[in-house]
């Protein structure tokens, strides 16, 4: 088969597409070198037809397919899908809608935690995916037969997922529960990289106001730099020189220099006097204008309480057929074991109905856990 390279023949396929209840989507991009990813190849397949879209082809308007993308008739499918849509999102600021991710659908389902696509498909359909160019460079043009081959069985071998996944997911009731995670991941909250925001992201256990507020302004700096440079956040700054920046604070080039975590003779570099600028902002800041820091306090022997909810939690996930970690993370449970009120998934909507209730009820003593015919069972103990 031939890639399409000109708008006019992407909008004779996005016609056709867009006259089915739902297409399937797959991207290839590549982001090693970059901050936004670079979409080298888009696949989308309809119930009758198949299309490889050259996304790098001299002069192509891909504009047809972000419409077809935001078309409320046709359901976008995709597996594993935030990564398609925040490329979606970077390049014409739409979010592709309506969407099923087979990925989430499978968690529902009891498939397993985070299947992956391939052993998806073999479940599923029984056949085995040829992944060998999955590492291959996708801007190499021409594509070969080998890489269209590779991405049209994608989205094709996606269609029998969608069908067989949607089918259970109806009979079984469970269409509210993806349709409440289908609204995280095309939420544009989800995609949005607000510079004063990338101090969430990183993992540094600052403590003090004055070490948060240099956080937040290096952080912001390095995002924006990476933003207009279009590389990837490590290049300009390490995670780890972040957290030491705003630990040691340092209100000179020289005192920079000092840091043994950054590369020697960064401070000299262009960059030396605008990470000491971002400092001194961060020194200037009124903690009163500082986000709000959750100290997170394990409740006392909330260690005992956690392994219990870690078996109400498995013996939940084994009887309804749902993926643990859909329902819960160790996080939640460390959190529900230190607080009823904790604001986590598990203590919300048909998570809740599922097993928060039951996880309150047994860390107060209201529910046993006990082993019957070699299955763990919960019993009421009112």
């Amino acid at each position: 088969m031939k890639p399409i390279t000109t708008t006019t023949e992407l909008a004779k396929a996005c016609a056709h597409m867009g006259k089915h209840a739902f297409v399937t989507v797959d991207t290839e991009f590549l982001r090693e070198t970059t901050y936004y990813p670079l979409l080298c190849v888009a696949q989308m397949a309809s119930p009758d037809e198949a299309v490889v879209i050259d996304a790098l082809a001299p002069g192509i308007d891909l504009t047809p397919f972000f419409d077809l993308m935001n078309d409320e008739k046709v359901v976008k499918v995709f597996h594993a899908a935030r990564q398609d849509i925040e490329i979606v999102w970077n390049m014409a600021k739409k979010i592709p809608h309506p969407i099923f991710d087979t990925q989430v659908a499978a968690m529902v389902l009891g498939y397993g935690d985070s299947i992956s696509y391939d052993q998806l498909v073999q479940r599923i359909t029984g056949d085995t995916l040829d992944k060998s160019n999955r590492f291959t460079d996708w801007t190499r043009r021409p594509l070969s037969e080998a890489q269209l081959n590779y991405a049209v069985s994608d989205v094709t071998h996606l269609r029998d997922v969608y069908l067989k996944l949607s089918q259970d997911i109806e009979a079984r009731g469970r269409s509210s529960w993806v349709e409440a995670e289908m609204n995280i991941l095309t939420s544009p909250e989800t995609y949005r990289m607000d510079p004063d925001s990338a101090w969430g992201r990183l993992k540094s256990r600052v403590r003090k106001p004055k070490e948060l507020a240099v956080l937040i302004e290096v952080a912001a700096w390095r995002e924006r730099e990476a933003q207009t440079r279009d590389v990837p956040r490590g290049r300009v700054l390490k995670d780890d020189v972040i957290a030491d920046i705003a630990v040691q604070a340092p209100t000179s080039v020289e005192k920079l220099g000092n840091l043994r975590s950054l590369p020697k003779g960064f401070e000299r570099s262009r960059w030396g006097d605008a990470i000491v600028a971002a400092v001194e902002r961060g020194l200037a800041r009124d903690p009163k204008t500082l986000p709000h820091l959750e100290r997170f306090r394990p409740a006392p022997n909330g260690a005992a309480t956690v392994e219990l909810l870690k078996v109400l939690l498995r013996m939940t996930a084994e009887r309804h057929g749902v993926a643990a970690k859909v329902i819960a993370t160790v996080d939640d449970l460390d959190r529900i074991a230190a607080d009823d009120e904790a604001d986590v998934p598990a203590l919300k909507g048909w998570r809740r109905e599922l097993f928060g209730d039951k996880a309150l009820a047994l860390k107060h003593g209201k529910l046993s856990l006990a082993v019957e015919n070699g299955r763990v069972i919960a019993l009421d103990r009112d």
